[in-house]
């Protein structure tokens, strides 16, 4: 039986094993099954999806964020954030928070005009259409007290990157303090 993977759009991927210039084996991913496909997981390996539903196999990472801290975050996104449509991924030492892309309310009502009607079938075809682009991150910078700071991405022209805003601290209070300015304009004011 062949590596299969469906990812949360429901497309289903198949493991492929290729070579590098060198002469090394590399594994990808593709809905195409055909070619050299992958019986088993290589060791030292994992499936990765990324928030936008393509699917990697990737080096199994150190775990330096806990599963508690990524919790914290999503408790914080249900409790503080009005966004309804958000994906959590950690990297290393960082969690990031990606938004969509869309605008809900924007995208409900034009799903609605080809008649779905089913509670079910709009967040299907929500699932299937919506997109994200990462907004926050919280960078741990001291593994012995679990003290992070944030980060929010600059939509500058000039800059078009990350930033530092506020101060370092415990991830619960970072929390509370910064994801209730996701999806609003007060976010573009954090410095």
């Amino acid at each position: 039986m062949v590596v299969e993977y469906m990812n949360r759009k429901c497309q289903k991927y198949y493991l492929h094993q290729g070579a590098t210039k060198t002469g090394k084996p590399k594994y990808f991913f593709s809905m195409k099954n055909k070619g050299t496909l992958v019986k088993t997981i290589p060791d030292g390996y994992e499936i990765y999806e990324n928030p936008n539903s393509q699917v990697f196999l990737q080096r199994i990472q150190p775990k330096i964020i806990s599963d508690e801290e990524v919790a914290i975050v999503d408790k914080g996104m249900k409790e503080f954030c009005s966004l309804n449509y958000y994906k959590i991924d950690v990297k290393k030492d960082t969690i990031f928070i990606y938004t969509a892309n869309q605008d809900e309310k924007n995208l409900v009502e034009w799903l609605s005009s080809f008649r779905l009607t089913k509670e079910a079938d709009i967040q299907k075809a929500i699932n299937n259409t919506i997109t994200y682009s990462t907004m926050l991150k919280f960078t741990l910078i001291d593994e012995e007290r679990r003290i992070f700071i944030t980060h929010r991405f600059c939509f500058l022209g000039s800059i078009d990157d990350w930033i530092d805003i506020g101060c370092p601290d415990i991830l619960q209070n970072l929390v509370q303090k910064y994801v209730k300015h996701l999806g609003h304009n007060s976010f573009y004011e954090l410095h």
